[in-house]
């Protein structure tokens, strides 16, 4: 009775594989199958298959400057080294000289992006963050981080990428008008990591409908956007399918999703998850497979370097393009026990795997357009663009 069960299963795995090599994306009930019983290789054949008839032989990056702004945040995630309370001694916020600071250096080592990250919200329970606020005449975080954008963007020319959060229509519609593109991880549709001692408990801003209604409202506004999922903080195989699926859905009906980030998390000492365990390679080559099935050849699907160590050209394999943003001024500030790559390395293994490294911009070459960008942007942006909107080389 075992060897018909096999061979039938055989059969659903193959159908489901030959359906994601169409290209046009898979049901939920292949991406199911295919996470669950799949044999790694096969699945990592098919979806490198896929990403080269979509994306080519191409592995881009984009050379940006960390400019994290506020470590403040309202939400305390059960993985997270990034946010602090306030500390005696400490400003709440960079000062526009500090932003200006990282930035100009930033220019100096040939950077093109100049990323913003920052706490959600501080304003709402910090007295500290208000009373600095108020100081220099703004009432929300976002209202400065609107204003530290377009500073950058005047007085350096980088074009800035910002990740502050949940947002509003207001907040992105402003935003839109100095940031070439923006960002929020989607990370989990989970409710379940909200409960008490999950993930996301004490964290509001991990509502999974708050997060999913500013992506979506990205799209209303036509705003180039990055969001992604976060894996092995507890959910299930079928929540991560289905995060992904949430993402498809709004990139279907809007079309704004530039990229598709999926991190493996990082237990890290002094936090709730310290101990927690840390998906392996391997698991994070099948959710990318998997991904690259579920979104087709034509999305950018990109999973950070320096999150797996030196064994990072085997997420070429799984059908990646992109490795996101890497510094050479600044450390990851997010995870800053993993120091990225040098370039010249990260080129040179990507010629090992045979793949070409290319730089871009902080937006894709592909929303690269009127449509995306706004009109106050699009002279700043051409600065940077080469005849292929890949970045221009530098000097």
């Amino acid at each position: 009775m075992g060897a018909p069960e096999l061979k039938f299963s055989t059969s659903r795995i193959d159908d489901a594989l030959a359906r994601g090599a169409r290209g046009a994306g898979i049901a939920r009930e292949d991406a199911m199958l295919l996470m669950e019983e799949a044999a790694l290789g096969d699945l990592l054949e098919a979806a490198a298959r896929l990403r080269d008839a979509g994306r080519g032989r191409i592995v881009s990056y984009s050379r940006k400057v960390f400019i994290p702004l506020t470590h403040l945040c309202r939400d305390y995630c059960g993985y997270c080294t990034f946010r602090s309370d306030p500390k005696p001694g400490h400003a709440p916020y960079m000062t526009p000289a500090e932003v200006l600071a990282v930035a100009e250096a930033g220019v100096r080592a040939g950077c093109k992006e100049a990323l913003f990250s920052l706490g959600d919200q501080p304003e709402r329970i910090f007295p500290e963050a208000r009373e600095f606020l108020t100081r220099h005449g703004y009432e929300t975080t976002l209202d400065y981080l609107a204003a530290m954008t377009l500073l950058v963007l005047e007085k350096t020319g980088l074009l800035p990428h910002a990740n502050p959060g949940v947002m509003g229509a207001d907040d992105l519609a402003r935003l839109r008008q100095t940031n070439v593109s923006l960002g929020l991880m989607l990370e989990s549709t989970s409710t379940r990591l909200r409960h008490k001692g999950a993930a996301h408990w004490r964290a509001p801003d991990k509502a999974p409908a708050l997060r999913l209604c500013t992506i979506e409202e990205a799209g209303r506004q036509r705003i180039a956007f990055t969001t992604g999922i976060l894996i092995g903080i507890g959910e299930t195989l079928a929540e991560r399918v289905d995060s992904l699926f949430a993402i498809r859905s709004l990139h279907q009906a809007y079309g704004h999703i530039q990229e598709v980030l999926i991190q493996p998390f990082r237990a890290k000492a002094d936090t709730r998850m310290a101990n927690g365990d840390e998906p392996s390679v391997a698991d994070l080559q099948r959710t990318l497979a998997v991904a690259r099935l579920i979104f087709g050849g034509g999305v950018n699907i990109q999973s950070p370097p320096n999150l797996v160590s030196d064994d990072y050209p085997l997420l070429l394999a799984a059908g990646i393009n992109d490795w996101g943003g890497i510094s050479p001024v600044t450390r990851d500030f997010i995870n800053p026990e993993a120091a990225w790559p040098q370039i010249p390395t990260l080129a040179a293994r990507a010629r090992e795997s045979g793949y070409e490294l290319r730089e871009r911009l902080a937006v894709y070459p592909e929303f690269a357009n009127a449509y995306f960008i706004a009109p106050e942007l699009r002279v700043a942006l051409a600065r940077h663009c080469g005849n292929d909107l890949y970045a221009r080389e530098s000097a």
